[in-house]
C-alpha cells in the first residue's frame, strides 16, 4: 500500500474532460476581466473579443496538453521542484506562443494597437504562469480533499468489518457447534455462510460490492441468524423483478441494517417479530428499506446503530454524491431505515 501511495502522480491530473473543461473556462474568464478593465486603453469590439478569447483558448488547450503528457515525469521529481517545472512549461508554451502571434499579426500589419514585441510575450507569459500556479494549486487541494474523503470512507469500512467480528462470531460458532451432532448437513451450511459472510467483512475496505454481492451477503447472514434465533426470526423479501443487480455499491451496506434489526430489534422482543426487506428500483432510483418491530429507542439500545448507519450514510454519500439519501424512524412499534440511491450519476 505504501508502494502504490509513493508510486501515484501528485501532480493533478489535466488529462480529465472537467479538467481540461475548468483550463478553458479559466483562460476565457481572464479574456472577459481584461475586457471589462476600464483603463481605456483601447476599445473592445466582438472581433477584438473574439480574438483575444481564441487566443487565451488556445494557450490553455496548450499548456493542459503539455502538463498532461508530462504528468508522471514532473511527479518523479521533487514536489516544489515539480511544481516549478510545471510553471516553467506553462511559461514556455506561452511564450513561444506569443512571439508566433504576435510576428503574425506584424506580417499582415494588423499590429496597430498591439504591445511591443516583449511587453506582449512577457505579459502572455506571466498570466499563464500565474493562471497555471491557481490552477494547479486548486486542482491539487481537491485531489486531496478528495483523497482524505475516500480514506475516512475506507476507514469507516474498516470500523464496520471490525464490529461485525466479535459478538456474531461467538454466538454462530456456539451455534454451529450446537448442530454438529444433531444435524451435521445444517452445521456445515451454516459454516458455509459464515466463511462466505466474514470473506467479504475481510474485504469491507478494498473496492465496491455490487448490489446481487449485497443481498446474497445479507441472505446468508440472515440464514444465520435464523438458525440461531429459530421461529423468533422470520424474514420477508419484496424484491423487483428488475433490478439493477450489477450497480457498484460500497460493501457492508445492507447487511450492518439487518445485523442491527435482528441485535436491537427482533432479539429484544421475547415473541420476536418479521424483519422486512425491500428492494425497489425505477429508471432514476434505486430504493432499499428494512423493517422491523422494535422496542422504543430509548428502550432498545440504538446507540450501536447509530454508529453504523452514520458510517454507511458517509461511505453511500462519497459514492454516489449529495443525492443519495438515508432516512430512519421509529413509529408505532416498528424501526424502518431507508435508502435511496440515484441510479444515473455524474462522474467526479
Amino acid at each position: 500500500m505504501a508502494q502504490a501511495q509513493r508510486d501515484e502522480p501528485w501532480l493533478p491530473d489535466l488529462c480529465r474532460l472537467p479538467r481540461i473543461g475548468a483550463m478553458l473556462g479559466l483562460a476565457q474568464l481572464a479574456v472577459v476581466v481584461v475586457a471589462l478593465v476600464p483603463d481605456g486603453s483601447r476599445s473592445w469590439d466582438v472581433h477584438g473579443f473574439l480574438t483575444a478569447s481564441g487566443y487565451a483558448l488556445w494557450l490553455a488547450l496548450s499548456v493542459s496538453a503539455l502538463l498532461c503528457v508530462s504528468r508522471r515525469w514532473l511527479s518523479s521529481l521533487p514536489m516544489r521542484s515539480g511544481a516549478l517545472a510545471a510553471v516553467a512549461i506553462a511559461i514556455l508554451v506561452a511564450g513561444i506562443a506569443a512571439a508566433i502571434v504576435h510576428g503574425l499579426f506584424a506580417s499582415v500589419r494588423e499590429s496597430e494597437g498591439l504591445p511591443t514585441f516583449w511587453r506582449f510575450t512577457s505579459g502572455s507569459a506571466a498570466v499563464v504562469a500565474l493562471l497555471t500556479a491557481l490552477a494547479l494549486r486548486y486542482f491539487y487541494v481537491i485531489d486531496r480533499w478528495q483523497a482524505q474523503v475516500g480514506a475516512h470512507a475506507r476507514a469507516e469500512a474498516d470500523a464496520l468489518q471490525a464490529r461485525i467480528r466479535p459478538h456474531f462470531l461467538f454466538n454462530s460458532m456456539n451455534m454451529i457447534a450446537s448442530l454438529l451432532r444433531r444435524d451435521p448437513v445444517v452445521a456445515e451450511r451454516a459454516v458455509l455462510d459464515l466463511s462466505d459472510l466474514f470473506r467479504a467483512a475481510l474485504g469491507a475496505g478494498e473496492g465496491h460490492s455490487s448490489l446481487a454481492e449485497e443481498i446474497d451477503l445479507s441472505e446468508r447472514y440472515l440464514a444465520i441468524e435464523q438458525l440461531r434465533l429459530g421461529e423468533r426470526l422470520r424474514v420477508e423479501w419484496r424484491k423487483d423483478e428488475a433490478l439493477p443487480l450489477a450497480l457498484a455499491m460500497p460493501r457492508l451496506v445492507l447487511q450492518p441494517l439487518l445485523e442491527n434489526a435482528v441485535l436491537h430489534g427482533i432479539s429484544r422482543l421475547p415473541q420476536g417479530g418479521t424483519v422486512e426487506i425491500e428492494v425497489a428500483a425505477d429508471p432514476d432510483w434505486l430504493r432499499l428499506q428494512v423493517r422491523n418491530p422494535s422496542l422504543p429507542p430509548d428502550q432498545a439500545g440504538v446507540h450501536g446503530a447509530g454508529h453504523a448507519q452514520r458510517s454507511i450514510g458517509h461511505r453511500l454519500g462519497y459514492m454516489f454524491g449529495p443525492r443519495a439519501r438515508m432516512v430512519s424512524r421509529w413509529h408505532d412499534g416498528y424501526y424502518a431505515c431507508e435508502i435511496a440511491l440515484p441510479l444515473e450519476r455524474t462522474s467526479q
